[in-house]
């Protein structure tokens, strides 16, 4: 019967760790595959992050252009479709959107809904930012937005 404690790899599947520097009659001996000389066969070598050889390294090689702005808002957008699953008069924030599975945790901090699709049910949302159609249509169907 065959068991957890008894399992064995198919034959042939699994090959033996390579011993190097054990000796000449190993096949792996005397400079143990590291070759002659050189920064490599030394000990305690650590190869910088992108180093070529001597070579340019790409990411100096490459041309930089543009700029990064770090301070620069990221919003998750929301459909006004997707606002329909909460019921009429119910507040949506950004923990009911979470929790509704509209938007993850690991999402932005910032929330914006925009005014893809319709709504039908009167809600009160509080979001970081509305796009003007947004707001309209959640105000024609009787809902109110604070920002």
């Amino acid at each position: 019967m065959l068991t957890l404690n008894n399992l064995s790899p198919a034959a042939g599947s699994r090959r033996n760790k390579k011993r190097v520097g054990r000796g000449p009659g190993s096949g792996h001996g005397k400079t143990a595959t590291r070759g002659h000389k050189g920064a490599l066969s030394r000990s305690g070598y650590t190869q910088k992050l992108g180093f070529e050889g001597g070579q340019m390294p790409l990411h100096r090689r490459l041309p930089k252009r543009g700029f990064t702005n770090i301070f620069k808002k990221e919003y998750v957008l929301v459909s006004l479709s997707d606002l329909n699953r909460f019921e009429s008069g119910s507040t949506v924030n950004r923990e009911a959107l979470i929790k509704a599975g509209v938007i993850k945790k690991s999402d932005a901090v910032m929330v914006k809904v925009l005014a893809n699709g319709d709504i039908s049910t009167s809600i009160t949302l509080e979001v970081d930012k509305v796009s003007a159609g947004a707001r309209t249509k959640i105000e024609a169907a009787g809902g109110t937005v604070k920002e």
